[in-house]
């Protein structure tokens, strides 16, 4: 691996040392083209378990780092894909700002580049949106070595068939993710998270209910017979709020150990799923909220108003994803088991051959992340 570009260094010797590393990473990519060899695009490998299985010769992304620059006022940041993702978190916090999808670590070293390839959200997800939707650009290095580049820095640079957005989440499997630009949010103002005692049926029916409402909401949590709701925003609506929806308030430290603890999968609901070594399978189920409990007695845990449901079970794959199908949601082998059947349901056929033509068009050779998506 490269030497990264240096955090203190000249924005002019920056700019070189980035250009060399970008130069090193065409060369790779020029050659497993023409030998029609995978390549596998790393990170920080802290999801390297989500997916199918990665196959290819490692190329390494995190020499192609940095910050290249940051607008608090309009509140949009441009990084490069190997920059870790703590770094960028730290220059936010240093200004009040956020990522407002709350995108997991999983583990230390993670990057803005893997963040956005693997498209996974937090808590915050269902009230202020996926990573897709924070994606205001892109640049892409295709299997030619060719460097596109996608959207903008504002909004309104987004026309047309958004490609940049399409990048988010397709696992690294059209091409290489180089450079991002995303928009962010102020912290909110005030927080509050409060606890209630419910059986399932009742969480998923209230969830649902306050999701009508006018209700400051960023996160919500069933498990085990205790449903916890978190509130954000202006000290007033929070205030507010709290009286309309009663419920017991939790201190703040102990508030906001929950919530990370969620986010990153280290809660203790998920420890026969753990991050590292072997476990059980963990499922997402995506499924509609306002879906009754399922057809099984061991569901594990709630999120999103009821949209996701976290299930650690033993049971085949086929069972699983008929379960899911059947209320008009879908099922993802999210960590563990057995991948043969494939991890991800596969999509209509019409979106399917969308997928194929970006692909072909990005990625002929299939290099990028062979299979990583779908077997």
């Amino acid at each position: 691996m490269l030497p990264a570009p240096s955090s203190h260094a000249s924005p002019n010797e920056d700019t070189q040392a980035a250009a060399q590393v970008l130069a090193a990473i065409r060369e790779r990519v020029l050659a497993a083209t023409a030998r029609g060899t995978p390549l596998d695009i790393q990170g920080g490998n802290t999801k390297r378990w989500y997916g199918q299985t990665p196959a290819g010769e490692p190329l390494d992304m995190r020499a192609y780092r940095g910050i290249v620059s940051y607008d608090p006022a309009e509140l949009v940041i441009t990084a490069r894909a190997g920059t870790p993702l703590a770094e960028i978190e730290a220059a936010l916090a240093g200004r009040g700002q956020i990522l407002p999808f709350e995108p997991p670590h999983f583990g230390p070293g993670t990057t803005l580049g893997g963040c956005i390839a693997a498209g996974l959200a937090g808590p915050r997800r269902p009230h202020v949106g996926a990573p897709r939707d924070f994606v205001l650009g892109a640049v892409v290095m295709n299997g030619q070595g060719q460097v596109l580049h996608f959207g903008g820095q504002v909004m309104k640079n987004v026309a047309g068939y958004d490609v940049s957005r399409v990048l988010a989440g397709a696992l690294g499997t059209l091409g290489v993710l180089l450079e991002l630009s995303i928009k962010v949010l102020p912290c909110p103002v005030a927080e509050a998270t409060l606890h209630f005692e419910m059986s399932q049926a009742q969480a998923i029916e209230q969830l649902n209910r306050w999701g009508g409402q006018p209700l400051p909401l960023m996160g919500s949590a069933w498990h085990d017979g205790a449903l916890r709701v978190r509130l954000g925003g202006a000290a007033a609506a929070i205030t507010a709020a709290r009286a309309t929806m009663g419920g017991e308030s939790i201190d703040a430290i102990e508030a906001h150990a929950f919530w990370q603890a969620l986010r990153e999968q280290t809660h203790p609901c998920f420890a026969s799923a753990p991050l590292t070594g072997d476990g059980q399978p963990l499922w997402r189920l995506s499924v509609p909220p306002t879906t009754p409990p399922l057809a099984h007695s061991d569901e594990h845990l709630i999120e999103w108003g009821g949209a996701q449901r976290w299930w650690i079970t033993p049971r085949a794959a086929a069972d699983v994803r008929a379960i899911a199908a059947a209320v008009g949601g879908h099922a993802t082998l999210f960590r563990h088991g057995d991948k043969s059947t494939g991890v991800f349901t596969p999509p209509p056929a019409a979106l399917r051959a969308i997928g194929e033509r970006l692909q072909h068009a990005f990625d002929p050779s299939r290099i990028f992340n062979r299979h990583r998506l779908y077997r």
